[in-house]
């Protein structure tokens, strides 16, 4: 029998900040799975109760103080744990859990990369092109594991997944240099990025927008950079996906919106 299950994706920018968009977003929309990135919370501050009162008893925190913060909570049971440290610095930016099913749930934040892209002058970007390594060296390894992974990948890898390619080309999150990094990472594991499996190229598809804008949905100056990829075998168990745009119009927003995709396990 078929087992429907829900996962979501969500760069939070402060999950305590955010906390009445989290409680609306659970209220209406509530994912069996719910992957949040940049929580900016220790573990011990984590509105764990929050989550609990909408039934996510199961929870796997990887915070950090005030920066950062990858966690995974969950109406269904998740086992292990997994935290990677591809930023080779200790940074709280990645948690692992297995499915009952035994699929594997990764949960990433790929570092913003400073503003230059240029290593020499701008170590965060050449922090951000080594992590992607590290991550490939992973992905690599995987062989025939069912594993999702998912977050904020802080690239925008396709022409249609930022708002003008011309004026962006030069921009950190969608330079041949990253593009490039990320399309050797989706090889390493013939990773299937259900976003454009459901919306192909060139249709209009943005999870970020940035604070700058004085009307975010008037200029829609956004940018792809939350992702969900799937191993190959695992393709056809995913029956739907959607981008929840209409919560950054929301009061107090994160500058992500959530990323959904349905499974059919």
């Amino acid at each position: 029998m078929a087992e429907t299950v829900t996962i979501a994706s969500w760069n939070i920018n402060s999950v305590r900040a955010r906390l009445e968009i989290v409680e609306r977003f659970l209220a209406e929309e509530g994912p069996d799975i719910l992957c949040l990135q940049e929580t900016k919370v220790v573990n011990d501050t984590f509105p764990a109760g929050l989550f609990r009162q909408y039934g996510y008893n199961h929870q796997k925190l990887n915070g950090q103080p005030m920066h950062h913060g990858v966690a995974i909570v969950s109406k269904i049971p998740i086992r292990e744990d997994d935290r990677l440290d591809w930023q080779a610095n200790g940074e709280a930016r990645h948690i692992g859990v297995r499915l009952d099913n035994g699929v594997r749930v990764e949960n990433v934040y790929v570092p913003a990369g400073g503003e230059e892209p240029d290593r020499t002058i701008n170590p965060k970007f050449g922090q951000k092109l080594d992590f992607i390594e590290r991550m490939i060296e992973w992905s690599s390894s995987l062989s025939d594991k069912p594993t999702i992974l998912t977050g904020d990948f802080n690239i925008a890898p396709l022409e249609s997944d930022v708002w003008s390619h011309k004026q962006l080309i030069n921009v950190v999150s969608h330079t041949q240099i990253e593009i490039d990094l990320l399309a050797r990472l989706q090889a390493s594991h013939d990773w299937v990025d259900l976003g454009r499996k459901f919306f192909p190229a060139p249709e209009r598809l943005y999870t970020w927008w940035s604070y700058r804008a004085r009307d975010w949905s008037e200029s829609d100056r956004g940018r792809r950079l939350d992702h969900m990829w799937v191993s190959p075998g695992l393709a056809d168990k995913a029956v739907s996906h959607r981008v929840v745009e209409p919560i950054r119009g929301w009061a107090r927003p994160s500058d992500h919106v959530p990323i959904i995709t349905e499974f059919s396990f």
